[in-house]
C-alpha cells in the first residue's frame, strides 16, 4: 500500500514538472500600455513620454517591467543585476503609431523587430532611441526620413544603450545579448 502511495506521488510531482516546463517555453503576451505603467529607471509614468515603449516580462512578477524608451529596454537586459529568467520582451512597433501616441497594443517581440539606431529622434527621456519596427520597409523609410540605419536586436551595441554618447560610430561594437536568447 505505502509503494503504490509513493508511486502515485512520484507521478504526480512528474507531470507536475512537465506541467510547470511547458508553460516556461510559451511567451507571455504582452500587456496593454495603460496610465498605471510606470518606468523602471525613471519612475514617471510611460504617457508622459513621447516615442516607443518596451516590456519585459519576467517568469518571477506578476506584472511587466515598463520602459519610458526601448533603449532602456534593451540596457536592462545587459545589466547584470537586473532580474535574468526574462520570458519576453516587447517594444512599440512604430509602423503602427506615432511618436506621440505610441500606441497601448501595439506590441511586437523585441527578438524579432529591426531597429533604427542613430536617427535624429530621441527617445522618451531626451536620450538616443533605437526606434523598432516589424516591417524592413517601415524601418527603411523611417531611416530615410530620420536618418540612422538598421540594426537587429542582436546588433544593437551595448554602447549605444549603455553608454551615454550617441554621436559616435558603434559598429564595431556588438554585445551578444547572450541571457536572453
Amino acid at each position: 500500500m505505502m509503494f503504490r502511495i509513493v508511486c502515485a506521488m512520484l507521478a504526480a510531482f512528474a507531470l507536475a514538472g512537465c506541467n510547470q516546463d511547458a508553460s516556461v517555453g510559451k511567451m507571455p503576451p504582452p500587456v496593454a500600455l495603460n496610465s498605471d505603467a510606470m518606468g523602471v529607471f525613471c519612475g514617471m509614468n510611460l504617457m508622459e513620454h513621447p516615442g516607443p515603449k518596451g516590456q519585459i516580462i519576467t517568469g518571477s512578477r506578476i506584472d511587466p517591467f515598463w520602459f519610458s524608451s526601448v533603449r532602456d529596454t534593451v540596457a536592462f537586459t545587459l545589466m547584470p543585476d537586473q532580474p535574468r529568467d526574462i520570458r519576453a520582451i516587447y517594444v512599440s512597433d512604430m509602423a503602427k503609431g506615432s511618436w506621440d501616441e505610441p500606441g497601448a497594443d501595439n506590441w511586437i517581440d523585441a527578438r524579432k523587430a529591426l531597429y533604427v539606431i542613430g536617427s535624429r529622434r530621441q527617445g522618451g527621456m531626451g536620450a538616443a532611441e533605437a526606434v523598432p519596427f516589424a516591417e524592413p520597409a517601415a524601418a527603411e523609410a523611417f531611416a530615410a526620413e530620420h536618418g540612422g540605419r538598421i540594426v537587429s536586436f542582436k546588433e544593437i551595441p551595448s554602447s549605444y544603450v549603455l553608454g551615454s554618447d550617441s554621436a559616435a560610430d558603434h559598429s564595431g561594437d556588438h554585445q551578444a545579448h547572450s541571457t536572453i536568447n
